[in-house]
C-alpha cells in the first residue's frame, strides 16, 4: 500500500544551470519592470516610447529559459503530457472571470500545481498558460511576456513553500490561501508596475514622471495602484483564497495521486534477457 504522505516526484527539477538561468532572468526582469525607477532622472531613458523595446526583447528570454530548463531536466513525455493538459485547464478558465471585477479562477489551479509539482514546473507552467491564455482570449500584446513572466513567479513561488513532504490538511491549506492572497496582490503590483509609466494624462499627483527621483515616483506609483487596481486584485485575491479552500483538498489529492502514478523519476532499465533451458516454452515454470 502506497503512503499517502511519500514524498511525489517532480517532473521538473532546477540543476545548477536552471537555477543559474532562472535568477539571471529573474535580475532582468527586476531591471525591465522597475526601469522606469532605476535610471537617472534626464538620462533620456525613462520615455513611454522606449519601454516596447523591453517587451520585445524579454519574450525570447523567456522562451530561453523554458527550454533551457526542460533540456537540463529531461523532461519525458508524461511530464510534458501534464504541462500540456494544466496549461490547457489553466488557460480555459482564465476567461471565465475576465472583465468581471478582478475574478480569474486560474490563479487557484496554479498555486495549487506548483505547490505538488514543485518550482521548476512551476515556472514553466505558469509561463506556458500564461502564454496560452494570450492566443486564446486574443490577449497578445506587449504586455504578455511581462504577464508569462509574473506568473511564472506566481507559480514558483508557491513550490518554493516550506514542508513540501510533511505539511498536509488544513495547516496546509491555510498556507497556501495566505500565500494565493499576497501573490495574488503582488501580480497586481507588478502588473500595473509595468504598465503605469505609458500611461499618461492621468494627472500630476499618479502619472509617472521622468524628472522626479525616486521616491516622489514610487509615491506617485502607490496612489496610482490604490486609485486604479485595488479593488481589482481583491476580487481575484477573495476568489484565490475561496477556491483554495473550498475545492483545494481535492485537487492537491488528485494532482499528488496522478504524480505518483506518472512515476516520473521513473526510468528505463535495460538488461541481458535471461537465458533458458533449451527445449523450455517462454512462460513455463
Amino acid at each position: 500500500m502506497t503512503d499517502v504522505t511519500e514524498r511525489a516526484p517532480r517532473p521538473v527539477r532546477l540543476g545548477p544551470k536552471s537555477v543559474a538561468v532562472l535568477l539571471l532572468t529573474g535580475a532582468i526582469g527586476v531591471v525591465a519592470f522597475g526601469w522606469p525607477l532605476l535610471v537617472d532622472t534626464g538620462s533620456g531613458l525613462a520615455h513611454a516610447q522606449d519601454a516596447p523595446w523591453l517587451f520585445a526583447a524579454l519574450l525570447p528570454l523567456l522562451v530561453a529559459v523554458v527550454v533551457a530548463t526542460i533540456s537540463e531536466s529531461g523532461m519525458d513525455a508524461k511530464a510534458v503530457a501534464m504541462l500540456g493538459v494544466l496549461a490547457a485547464v489553466g488557460a480555459a478558465l482564465r476567461p471565465l472571470g475576465a472583465g468581471t471585477a478582478g475574478l480569474e479562477p486560474m490563479f487557484f489551479l496554479m498555486v495549487l500545481s506548483g505547490r505538488v509539482l514543485g518550482p521548476g514546473f512551476g515556472f514553466v507552467l505558469g509561463s506556458v498558460t500564461m502564454f496560452a491564455s494570450a492566443l486564446l482570449t486574443g490577449g497578445v500584446g506587449p504586455w504578455m511576456p511581462f504577464q508569462m513572466l509574473s506568473m511564472g513567479w506566481f507559480t514558483m513561488g508557491a513550490g518554493l513553500l516550506p514542508g513540501p513532504d510533511r505539511l498536509r490538511g488544513r495547516a496546509e491549506l491555510a498556507m497556501l490561501a495566505v500565500y494565493g492572497c499576497v501573490a495574488a496582490f503582488a501580480y497586481g503590483v507588478v502588473m500595473n508596475l509595468q504598465g503605469w509609466p505609458l500611461i499618461t494624462g492621468l494627472g500630476s499627483g499618479i502619472s509617472f514622471d521622468e524628472d522626479d527621483p525616486l521616491h516622489q515616483n514610487l509615491v506617485r506609483f502607490v496612489a496610482y495602484y490604490l486609485t486604479t487596481s485595488l479593488g481589482w486584485d481583491l476580487g481575484r485575491a477573495v476568489l484565490t483564497v475561496v477556491l483554495t479552500l473550498t475545492l483545494g483538498p481535492t485537487l492537491l489529492k488528485a494532482l499528488r495521486r496522478a504524480t505518483r502514478r506518472a512515476a516520473f523519476d521513473a526510468r528505463a532499465a535495460f538488461g541481458k534477457p535471461e537465458r533458458r533451458p533449451e527445449g523450455t516454452a517462454p512462460g513455463s515454470s
